[in-house]
């Protein structure tokens, strides 16, 4: 592959001194003052006191969360480092635990939103450990200290006022809402923003508990993939061999200039017959089905994938080729 077609997503690590310097006097205006321009838009946006002085009290920026930042596995380690990582052998036996365990809602579930259960067991499971691990630090600090760091500050300064409105709305009370280290909430690890546009109320209690319900977690997990394009009956995609004559098909194919980074690491979409025709096989070295769609495709490091529409979806969860495809490939264990 050229050097482009193996572009899998890379970050720079920041040194903790690196992280320290974004928050330098001339970067930013001191952490009170800061904190006193936030609290104004928040009472502007409508957000009463009260909460705010329960949301704000004693909060302060944690270093540990910035370095976390700019150290995320999805973006430091190649395909088969992560999925050595992630896809372990007891994850597997628990997805196919899981898979069975819930059998009767996830068939609910996928009946309604017609997403493969398969997909919603193995999303579950890498994002928080099938329930097990959903996170335990205060999401209000969490947010606070991102929303502060000018790398990012804007998206999580809106992810910010999206968790007061969570807790405005009585889904969850402050003292409660804790997820991870970067503010993602309950099972399915939704952000704020996400849980407000996404998250579902599937057992019918009146509430859209993504924290304790399986129901409303399967349910959120389908209608986010749902709503980012997610098609009833059609795959992800597959592993396939690329050949020299493939690669130099491929060198000539332009990068998708739009969407998040891993969408622009895949070449644009061709239709099958294309792929056909330049050679390309399956991982077994049969031909490529004859269907009517459309594919694209993308290297990770020595292993190659043919995409389809449902994987940008997955890729509209958590946008990193080692996260999407080790969902994907868990799936297919399932």
């Amino acid at each position: 592959m050229n050097a482009v077609a193996r572009l899998f997503l890379c970050v720079l690590m920041l040194s903790a001194v690196e992280v320290r310097s974004h928050q330098q006097p001339g970067t930013l205006p001191p952490f009170d003052k800061w904190m006193v321009d936030l609290r104004a838009e928040a009472e502007t946006r409508g957000f009463p006191a009260d909460l705010l002085d329960r949301a704000f009290a004693g909060v302060q920026p944690v270093e540990q969360i910035l370095e976390r930042d700019r150290t995320q596995a999805e973006f430091t380690l190649d395909l088969e480092s992560y999925l050595k990582r992630r896809l372990t052998r007891d994850t597997i036996r628990t997805a196919r635990r899981m898979h069975t365990e819930h059998r009767a809602v996830l068939n609910k579930v996928e009946k309604e939103y017609g997403v493969p259960s398969s997909v919603l067991v193995s999303v579950w499971g890498l994002e928080s450990n099938f329930g097990k691990f959903a996170g335990v630090r205060p999401t209000i600090p969490a947010l606070v200290t991102l929303a502060y760091d000018p790398r990012r500050g804007p998206m999580f300064r809106n992810e910010l006022f999206s968790a007061l409105e969570i807790v405005q709305r009585g889904d969850i009370e402050l003292e409660r809402l804790k997820g991870s280290w970067a503010g993602a909430l309950g099972q399915p690890q939704f952000m704020p923003s996400s849980y407000l546009k996404y998250a579902q109320d599937f057992d019918g209690d009146g509430r859209k508990d993504i924290w304790s319900s399986q129901a409303d977690v399967f349910a959120s997990i389908a209608n986010y993939l749902k709503q980012h394009g997610w098609r009833t009956g059609a795959l992800w995609g597959r592993e396939v061999r690329v050949t020299a004559a493939v690669d130099k098909a491929v060198d000539a194919l332009p990068r998708r200039e739009t969407g998040c980074r891993a969408e622009r690491s895949m070449t644009e979409p061709q239709p099958l017959v294309y792929w056909r025709k330049v050679g390309l096989r399956t991982v077994a070295n049969s031909p490529l089905p004859n269907a009517a769609i459309d594919a694209s495709l993308v290297s990770a490091g020595r292993r190659n994938f043919l995409l389809y529409d449902n994987y940008d979806a997955l890729l509209g969860y958590n946008c990193a080729h080692t996260y999407a495809l080790s969902v994907a490939l868990l799936s297919e264990r399932l």
